[in-house]
């Protein structure tokens, strides 16, 4: 897979390309279906696969820190689409000047002129260009005009409910990981690299490997029974925080820390994936650090019942 930042890097598609565009936010069952078709059309036409992104996503452009949560940062989408062999990503900065290009140019400049897109894949839903004047009618027009064919790439549905990032977004909010689970096709997990802290935790007997979530809003929070994978594929029992850190810094950093069961290793630096597993909690404002200890133990307690019960 190539990645590719911005139209004006893209290699010459002479003979086209089979293209598809979203933001694929959690990768999700149904953007898998997506991909698994736009793959099987381009390999019926000799053609490359092409996913487009933006990054920031477009709500989070306009919205900004009233955007949804997003489920994973745009390294992760790109390791998924690696995995699902995409041949091409082309990842577009959303900023003022696309927000106000025209339906009209996005598709001359960008699907016809250096694209030269010949199979697009598309939710009826997808609307585009400055004032959002462009939909599915526009480009089902456009292709009959160019000469490429569009495609709606139906919802992939779990019990006739439609797989959305969105819903995903509400049941994790409302701590039914498994609902999660079933929608994303794998435990919701959050990777990152370990980051040196302020080592509180090992004063009062809970060293963590911290993890810095960069992102604007996050779709969790709280206490979880969490398994770690290492990039060896190495798997460990834990328990994660996931929040702010009310008792230790005034709920201002966003941070992942997590504590890892009878381990002792060095851990900075390191790339990590957290699965949770099971919410225990929600994260509290304790009146000291004792009280704060004390929790700990219990949640780690807890965590180690929950394994011993489901592994």
């Amino acid at each position: 897979m190539q990645l590719i930042r911005g139209i004006y890097n893209l290699p010459a598609f002479n003979n086209g390309c089979a293209l598809t565009i979203g933001n694929f936010d959690g990768c999700h069952l149904g953007h898998q279906h997506i991909l698994a078709h736009l793959k099987q059309k381009a390999q019926q036409l000799g053609l490359p696969t092409v996913v487009m992104l933006f990054e920031p996503q477009p709500n989070e452009f306009f919205a900004s820190h009233n955007a949804p949560a997003r489920l994973m940062r745009l390294r992760d989408k790109l390791v998924f689409l690696r995995q699902a062999a995409i041949d091409y990503v082309l990842c577009i900065r959303f900023n003022r000047t696309f927000a106000n290009l025209s339906a009209e140019r996005f598709i001359q400049d960008y699907l016809v002129d250096k694209l030269q897109v010949k199979f697009l894949s598309i939710g009826d839903d997808f609307q585009f260009g400055a004032q959002r004047q462009g939909n599915f009618q526009t480009l089902l027009h456009a292709g009959e005009q160019f000469g490429f064919t569009v495609e709606n790439n139906d919802s992939f549905s779990l019990q006739q409910q439609r797989i959305s990032s969105t819903l995903i977004r509400q049941a994790l909010a409302q701590d039914n990981l498994k609902l999660a689970e079933n929608m994303l096709g794998k435990p919701y997990s959050i990777r990152g690299r370990v980051a040196h802290g302020n080592k509180l935790g090992r004063t009062i007997g809970f060293p963590t490997a911290n993890i810095h979530l960069h992102r604007q809003v996050n779709p969790i929070q709280g206490v979880y029974a969490v398994e770690i994978a290492d990039k060896c594929g190495r798997r460990y029992q834990g328990v994660a925080n996931i929040g702010n850190r009310p008792t230790v810094d005034g709920g201002t950093r966003p941070l992942l820390e997590v504590h890892l069961f009878d381990f002792q290793q060095d851990l900075y630096g390191k790339a990590l994936e957290v699965i949770l597993r099971h919410k225990i909690r929600n994260e509290i404002k304790f009146a000291d650090f004792a009280q704060l200890k004390q929790q700990i133990a219990n949640d780690v307690q807890t965590a180690k019942d929950f394994f011993k019960l489901n592994v």
